[in-house]
């Protein structure tokens, strides 16, 4: 936990998921420059991540009880941890791996979404919002990449189940879909990736600072306002048609 004391953000509370490395990191840096008081979580923490690979609820429980014991309160959830995996042929892709891929970018998402309800819903003010993280993989699909895909089409079930059942409480919900940022996660990009007609090719990348203000440009709105969802990606890079 840190607190920033940039008035801008008023110290409100963020916790952002994922957030040792990439997007999540750098939505956590500038959160923090913005003036929230952000709770960082991540593999190497081992806070959240880990967790999450089970889908563990009573470890998300307890995450969220040491969110409220040090901050009081949350008023923004950015679900960013995900996972992808192996490039391989449909028919060829492991059990291991699909069940992996949903533990943690659908089942994770929606128990971390399930505690923020019940923090939010009960503080003073009440409400708050949450930001999923959705990707360009939520829309159009890669060759060979069905276990993301399918689970990043989820989330935006998840934000618009969200975004509906939250409006009693306050709680906002919108999504973020991010395509081809600067990440570890994305640098085979420039190695060449595999392409709907068969082909590999070198995809634009765009800096990763663009994405994090975008967050915090969402995280800032008033709760009676909500950017239900929003793509962000490199200007050139293949999208519709994956061409």
């Amino acid at each position: 936990m840190k607190e920033n004391e940039n008035v801008e953000g008023k110290g409100k509370v963020a916790l952002v998921t994922g957030a040792g490395s990439g997007i999540g990191r750098a939505s956590a840096i500038a959160l923090g420059k913005a003036g929230y008081v952000v709770a960082l979580s991540g593999r190497r923490a081992g806070m959240l991540d880990e967790t999450l690979a089970q889908a563990d609820p009573e470890s998300i429980k307890a995450l969220f009880a040491e969110v409220k014991k040090c901050c009081g309160r949350l008023d923004v959830l950015f679900n960013n941890a995900g996972i992808g995996a192996p490039v391989v042929p449909l028919e060829n892709l492991a059990y291991e791996d699909w069940a992996n891929v949903v533990n943690v970018n659908l089942t994770g998402v929606f128990l971390c979404t399930q505690q923020a309800f019940i923090m939010m819903k009960t503080q003073n003010p009440k409400g708050g919002r949450i930001i999923n993280n959705g990707s360009i993989s939520a829309h159009m699909p890669r060759p060979d990449s069905i276990a993301y895909t399918a689970t990043k089409h989820a989330v935006t079930g998840l934000t618009r189940s969200t975004s509906l059942d939250g409006r009693k409480y306050n709680i906002a919900c919108g999504q973020i879909d991010i395509g081809n940022a600067a990440t570890d996660m994305t640098q085979r990009a420039e190695r060449g990736l595999a392409q709907p007609d068969g082909s590999e090719k070198v995809e634009p990348r765009m800096d990763v600072e663009p994405v994090a203000n975008a967050v915090v440009h969402m995280a800032n709105l008033p709760l009676d306002a909500n950017i239900q969802f929003m793509t962000i990606m490199a200007t050139t890079m293949p999208y519709i048609g994956r061409g």
